[in-house]
């Protein structure tokens, strides 16, 4: 499945890589809502997955953290 193999990819990187992925997630949802604010969105599910995909990245991050 798609979202194993993106959580996989996500536990060989190193925390540095995870923070870099989460900043870059972050302005691409924020770059999503501007769009979908003045009507130049087409595809409005992008908005949930890179909302998930950011869940997954801190999920990550909060298990090399503890581990």
């Amino acid at each position: 499945m798609k979202t194993s193999k993106f959580v996989e990819e996500l536990k060989a990187k190193s925390a540095n890589e995870l923070n870099e992925e989460l900043v870059a997630a972050k302005k691409e949802l924020f770059n999503l809502r501007f769009q979908n604010a003045t009507n130049q969105l087409d595809n409005t599910s992008r908005i949930k997955d890179v909302r998930k995909n950011i869940a997954r990245i801190q999920t990550v991050i909060a298990e090399k953290a503890n581990a």
